[in-house]
């Protein structure tokens, strides 16, 4: 408990929630980085040190990984797949971000170091499906990753096992799988599905439209898991002997109409649904496999959709009304 453990992208959604259990778990030299400003993040601790930095710059990193034990990277350029789609060269150069900090770790004598992956790492050719069989850890090979942030993504992991192999830094990897939650982005382009929808359902109910837009025809399929969820399973990966990449996610797939059609029920709320087939919508089916976590650590994420997308709603509906209120 007297390390200082270092959090990256602790501005951020996730990122936000790990910095909380943390402090909840009795962690009282916590170093939270983010390239925004304070008063910008989700959740922000006055008992802990809060530092904004570009940690694309290797100045930075070095400043930051000084006097740290572990390090906890949650530091991205990235967004929902409106966002990675437009924004391929802000997602590759995140990839700075992981070479800056594996290389300070290692001159600082960080003895753990935990990177953020993704499922866009997997192979593109095998989500052709909406009803394809779930990913498990090999489906990242052949490597046909998503267009700019799942290629980023892959070479980071790549670069952890590399000096994990050959420097002995202890390096551990999730790919993530949708994660959502409250105290995320739900307006401004880089919110992703689950956030998108509440607030779109949340302004057709408060603005009388009755009206939402969905990318694509609503049949592709997803798994999401709750925040929550994802954090105990950074902290389960990252006090684990797991060297190599592995799942974490949700093991519920749905259709993305399927997701529309829960929030309605929470929102007691029914929209019209207007398709926008020329809209990006990312690959046409995904899901976890989860037999490798659950061999590795007896768990998996376990809330329900339905569950966590009520907190998810209610505080992106009371953000909604104290920020555009009622019409």
């Amino acid at each position: 408990m007297n390390e200082t453990l270092l959090v990256t992208g602790a501005g951020g959604f996730i990122g936000g929630h790990l910095v909380a259990q943390l402090r909840k778990l009795g962690y009282r030299r916590l170093r939270a980085v983010d390239i925004k400003p304070p008063s910008d993040w989700f959740q922000r601790f006055d008992d802990v040190e809060n530092v904004t930095a570009d940690l694309r710059e290797k100045a930075s990193c070095y400043s930051v990984c000084e006097g740290v034990s572990s390090i906890y990277n949650l530091a991205a350029d990235m967004g929902g797949i409106g966002f990675i789609t437009g924004n391929k060269v802000a997602c590759m150069l995140s990839v700075l971000i992981n070479t800056h900090l594996l290389m300070a770790a290692l001159e600082k004598r960080v003895s753990r170091y935990f990177f953020s992956s993704t499922a866009c790492v997997y192979n593109t050719a095998k989500q052709t499906d909406p009803q394809a069989l779930a990913l498990k850890e090999s489906d990242a090979y052949p490597a046909m990753p998503e267009d700019g942030y799942g290629w980023e993504k892959l070479f980071g992991e790549h670069m952890c096992r590399h000096f994990r192999e050959e420097f002995g830094l202890a390096t551990r990897v999730a790919r993530f799988h949708n994660s959502y939650g409250p105290f995320g982005t739900w307006r401004g382009g880089r919110e992703k599905a689950p956030a998108s929808l509440c607030r779109k359902i949340i302004e057709a109910k408060y603005q009388g439209t009755g009206e939402i837009e969905i990318w694509g025809d609503g049949e592709q399929t997803r798994s999401f898991m709750y925040v929550n969820d994802n954090i105990e399973g950074i902290l389960k990966i990252m006090d684990s002997d797991i060297e190599l990449p592995i799942n974490l996610g949700s093991s519920e797939r749905v259709t993305i109409n399927q997701l529309v059609d829960i929030i309605e029920e929470i929102a007691g709320f029914n929209v019209r649904r207007r398709y926008l087939l020329d809209k990006p919508q990312g690959v046409c089916g995904r899901n976890s496999d989860n037999t490798l976590i659950l061999e590795k650590l007896g768990w998996e994420p376990t809330t329900p959709l339905t569950q966590g997308l009520v907190t998810t709603y209610r505080w992106i509906e009371q953000e909604y009304l104290n920020t555009v209120g009622k019409p």
